[in-house]
């Protein structure tokens, strides 16, 4: 088993900054993916501001940055980038991979700037069934007491505030707040089932819950999706 370390760090808003934060200074030896260009795909209509990419579109993605059978990966960033990565991964029957917590203050290591010469790899997806949930599927259960739904926004969000991200403001009925940048609380017991702006924190407390011995499911639309379709939602 090889390791090999990847760089997933981005800012929401500006599409260039983790690139930039890459070539600056890497783990010696790291790839580097993208939030929006790699672990997504933008052009899906109507899905939500990260669409998950599709078996395909991520085979082509995990082998440029060298990820293959026998390939341990450990995904770095911030933001929820290296979580996404990592359920992924996971998605996608690729079960070698971790997070280094805390990032690269985690490190503690040398860093390296400039490019790095990544051999392509061949990866062969096999994409799991049952770690998703669709909005439709979570309207006909908003009144089902065994479906956990847990938001992972900033507690502002989730109170549904005026905010410069959720247009309109609110959450999904029901839905308890975890909130990524903090530590994970005691989950609500059920189908553990998670939730954020764009599916991409939400990671965070699926990486966090597995962490602590819990599966979980992601809505991969999240409030963008639901938002922009017109489905309830509350406020405080």
């Amino acid at each position: 088993m090889r390791f090999h370390f990847v760089d997933c760090r981005w800012e929401l808003g500006n599409p260039s900054r983790g690139r930039e934060l890459y070539l600056a200074g890497h783990v010696p030896g790291a790839s580097f993916l993208d939030v929006d260009d790699d672990l997504s795909d933008l052009s899906v209509p109507d899905a939500g501001r990260h669409p998950l990419p599709s078996a395909e579109r991520f085979a082509a993605v995990a082998a440029r940055a060298g990820i293959a059978e026998g390939v341990y990966v450990v995904a770095y960033g911030n933001g929820g980038g290296p979580e996404r990565l990592w359920w992924l991964l996971r998605h996608f029957g690729h079960d070698d991979c971790a997070v280094l917590v805390g990032g690269l203050d985690a490190w503690g290591g040398e860093l390296r700037a400039g490019h790095e010469q990544i051999e392509a790899v061949e990866f062969v997806p096999g994409e799991r069934d049952g770690d998703t949930i669709a909005a439709d599927e979570i309207v006909r259960r908003l009144a089902d007491p065994s479906l956990a739904l847990v938001d992972s926004r900033t507690a502002d969000r989730w109170r549904g505030e005026p905010n410069e991200i959720d247009d309109p403001p609110g959450r999904i009925p029901g839905a308890t707040n975890a909130p990524w940048t903090e530590p994970l609380p005691e989950l609500p017991p059920g189908e553990l089932v998670a939730y954020c702006g764009s599916g991409v924190t939400s990671c965070v407390t699926l990486h966090r819950a597995w962490l602590a011995g819990r599966e979980g499911r992601l809505y991969p639309g999240s409030w963008s999706e639901w938002s922009q379709r017109g489905l309830p939602l509350e406020r405080d």
